[in-house]
Order: structure tokens, then sequence, then C-alpha cells
């Protein structure tokens, strides 16, 4: 669990620009991952209530796992929209264990679950962009695009994303970027305001390279150290969405070294695996180095993060568990994994 984003091992207090010992943030970051521990177990509860209390009842009275077993435990997997490819890969090891007589009770099979689905998330961390220490501290802004169908809750993350990053120690500054949608730029403003950060915005309709060209002119003027940049949901069609984001990434990369350093696509939970659907779409006009799970917190098929990670093999940068302005937090495999079970 990062408490201060981009901070490297080692690094003091007073880089941070915070009046606070290193003792200090060592205990307030233990604070927080153990209020984040209770948050996302409490965000995921339904799934981890329907995957414990359907497991208890098919194990129930049985004295081996066989083949009618591992049909329910099938049917289990897929309603919490782990998706069918893991669904499958999860039995497969399931039924190795067995004839290897290493599965023979409910502990060991939910041990062997776990196993799997932290391998998947794991591997899928390989790919993308896992974490903000990849980039040189030095390079200003870092520069975060993010991208998404609308009604996902791009707005909303964009919002949550900046105040958490400007929590820790921060500048900050968000570029309205989705000058199609009428409401998009001002609803944006309004979750700037609320964070605390700057915004350059334009009229409807002005080409988004050139709200992003003046962005990142702001950004290195003020010695921002994040930009986070709003981009369509959709314009008149896919290959006008795709030359407009190609656009955006050739003049972030020409003003910032290695921008966009990031471009998150932005996933709603609820929507399952028709929002899989939407992920696979959309990755075809955009280059995704990870992804944000929002609404985790309002479905019983909360399983659909481990679908996504193996589906996308994106890792999972962060995820929505609330409606309060810091329910959005770092994605810890483990955390989540336990919760399913624990």
């Amino acid at each position: 669990m990062k408490l201060f984003w981009r901070r490297k091992s080692g690094q003091s207090a007073s880089v941070l620009g915070l009046d606070k010992s290193l003792e200090e943030l060592k205990a307030q970051e233990e604070a927080v991952e153990r209020e984040f521990g209770v948050r996302f177990s409490r965000a995921i509860e339904r799934t981890r209530n329907s995957i414990n209390d359907r497991l208890d009842t098919i194990f129930e009275g049985r004295k081996q796992i066989d083949d009618a077993f591992l049909d329910e435990l099938e049917e289990m997997l897929i309603s919490t929209d782990i998706g069918v490819a893991t669904t499958m890969h999860i039995l497969d090891t399931v039924r190795k264990g067995v004839s290897r007589d290493e599965i023979r009770d409910l502990d060991a099979l939910k041990k062997a679950i776990k196993g799997e689905l932290l391998a998947i998330l794991r591997n899928s961390e390989k790919h993308g962009v896992a974490d903000e220490l990849a980039v040189d501290a030095g390079i200003k802004p870092y520069v975060l695009m993010v991208v998404g169908v609308n009604g996902v809750g791009k707005t909303t993350t964009i919002g949550k994303l900046a105040q958490r990053i400007k929590n820790e120690g921060n500048d900050v500054l968000i570029c309205a970027a989705d000058t199609f949608r009428a409401a998009a730029s001002d609803q944006l403003e309004i979750w700037a305001e609320r964070a605390g950060v700057e915004i350059v915005q334009q009229k409807q309709g002005t080409d988004p390279a050139a709200v992003l060209f003046d962005a990142l002119a702001a950004g290195k003027a003020r010695g921002s150290d994040v930009l986070i940049v709003d981009t369509a949901g959709r314009l008149h069609n896919k290959s006008n969405l795709m030359a407009e984001l190609e656009k955006m990434k050739r003049i972030a990369g020409r003003e910032v070294s290695g921008a966009p350093h990031e471009t998150l696509l932005v996933i709603d939970a609820v929507t399952g695996q028709n929002g899989l659907e939407q992920a696979r779409q959309f990755m075809k006009t955009a280059d995704v180095t990870g992804l944000v799970i929002t609404k985790l917190d309002g479905t019983a098929r909360g399983g659909i993060a481990v679908a996504i990670a193996k589906e996308l093999d994106l890792p999972i940068r962060y995820v929505g568990i609330g409606e309060q302005v810091d329910d959005l937090v770092v994605f810890e495999p483990e955390a989540y994994v336990n919760g399913l079970f624990e």
C-alpha cells in the first residue's frame, strides 16, 4: 500500500514538503493500510458472502469432491463474474489437486482457488504500468490520460484521483480535454473545485489536442507534479476517436518525455461481462497501460476484477469502493483475494 504517490524507498519527509518524521509517515501508512483492509473487505462483502455461503452449501454432507460437486462449483464461480476462462482454469487446478490427494476438504479447496486468483492478478502486473515508480521522478508533469466509455464514472474517477494525489503532497493539474460532451467540462470543474486543484478547460467543440497542449504548457510553467487528462468517451465514430487519442499522445510525448506515462481505462464493475466487452472494444483505440474499476462495492459479482485482469492482461491500478471523494484506493491483489474468502 503506497500512501505517498511516487515516493521511493528512503525518500525523506522534507522532499515531500511535509513536516513529519519518517516514523510518523510509517505509522500513518500502517494506519491507512488497516483502514484500507476494513473498507475493502466491507466493499466486497456481498461477493464474499455469496462465495462462502454457496461453497458451504455445496460442500455440506459430501465425503469427496466428485463431478457433481465440480459442476456446482463451476456454476458458483461463474455467478460471481470471475469469467468462464478463469473458472475453467480454476476447475482444472482443482481436478489436479484432487487426483493428487492434495485437496480433500473445504479449506484446501479455498486455498487452491485463492492461489489461482492471486496468480492471475500478479501475472497481469507484468504488463502495462503496474505503478508510477517506473518513471524518473524528475520528469514533470507525470501525465495520466484517462479513457473509457461514457457512463462508467470517468469524471468522478478523475476527481477522486486528483484529490488522492494532491493529499499525498503533490501539485495536481486537470486537463478537461473531453470537449465533445457538453456537460463533461462543467462536471470536471466541480470536481476540481472540490479537490482544490487547478483545471485547464476551453469551450465545447475545441480541439482536444489544443486543450492538452495548453495544459502541458501550464503544468510545466507551474512545476506541476501530475497532469490528469480527461478524454472523450465517444466521438462521431470509432476512427475519429482513435485519431484524436493518437494526436493527443503525440503532443504529450513531444512536450514531456515519455508522456503519456499512463493511460488508465475506467470500467464499471456493475455492468459485469458487458463492461468487459466495452473495455475490449475501447482498447482497440487506445494504448491502455492500466485499469480502474469503479463501483466494486455495488455488486455481488465482485469477481469481475479477476476476469478483467485476465482477459485484458493489464494491472488493476485503482478501484472505487464507495461514493465519497476518498473512496478511490490503490488495488492490492492480496487484500482483494483474501477479502473474497475471509
